[in-house]
């Protein structure tokens, strides 16, 4: 198969565009544009900036892809928007480029699914295997790990982490950090306990579920200090990796506080 570019659709000059590339009628491609091979773009998409689409990955109508970000401070700068291989794009989703006051870039990795409406904001890092539901939303500088799943209509903060395999509820506010594993859900998002579905995906065995179950519990629900925990629970679970995944995201916490559970 060749490129398949419709005779309505719009490339620019010095647009890169791989083999097997397919470009639906009205879409429009910028001249700093990376397509590689077999990414499908249906009609009526905007793709522009300095944007780079990974193998594989299927844009759909009305996507906004690489067009300037929402943010005041942002002056006309080259920033870039990465996007990996094997993404399922839907409809009016929007993904916008780094600034200068970033890291100068958006990326995003493979094997992600973004439902429409989904929003991707200037200098966020998104891993692989994310999914996002409908109309989900991330600030600027949001970092989500690996097979995180982000629920419909939730918004998450600027600056806010989300560990890997953690799940956000639908409709939820996220203004702390999420740790890996993590469930959380609510108006304003407090943390329900762990991501059992997400845990049986990553094939840990019983007994590495009940540690990391035991951990949780002792973490958030102990005696002393939430540091005073964290270093007890990094002791007794010193053999565990996925319990000291937890306690490493939780050490490195940055602008904002962890996700904890309810106080009600």
């Amino acid at each position: 198969m060749t490129q398949s570019i419709h005779p309505t659709a719009v490339i620019a000059d010095g647009a890169t565009i791989g083999k097997n590339v397919s470009v639906g009628p009205y879409s429009i491609i910028g001249e700093d544009v990376t397509l590689h091979d077999d990414v499908k773009v249906h009609a009526h998409v905007v793709v522009d900036g300095v944007t780079d689409i990974g193998a594989g990955t299927e844009i759909f109508p009305f996507a906004a892809i690489g067009t300037p970000p929402q943010d005041l401070k942002y002056k006309g700068e080259k920033s870039r928007l990465t996007i990996g291989k094997n993404n399922k794009i839907r409809e009016h989703v929007t993904m916008h480029p780094g600034t200068e006051t970033g890291a100068m870039e958006t990326i995003v990795g493979d094997n992600g699914l973004f439902m429409v409406g989904v929003h991707i904001a200037h200098d966020c890092v998104i891993g692989n295997n994310v999914i996002m539901a409908n109309n989900a939303t991330l600030g600027g500088h949001v970092v989500v790990g690996d097979y995180a799943v982000i629920g419909g209509l939730a918004a998450v903060h600027q600056f806010i982490r989300i560990g890997p395999f953690a799940v956000i509820g639908g409709m939820s506010g996220v203004e702390s950090d999420v740790i890996p594993y993590g469930r959380v859900k609510g108006e304003r998002a407090f943390l329900a306990g762990l991501n059992l579905v997400g845990i049986e995906r990553q094939n840990m065995s019983k007994e590495e579920m009940r540690e990391l179950q035991s951990a949780f519990k002792s973490l958030f629900y102990g005696d002393g200090t939430f540091n005073e925990r964290l270093d007890s629970v990094a002791k007794t679970y010193a053999d565990n990796d996925n319990v000291l995944k937890i306690v490493e995201f939780s050490r490195q916490k940055t602008r904002f506080p962890i996700c904890q559970p309810s106080q009600k």
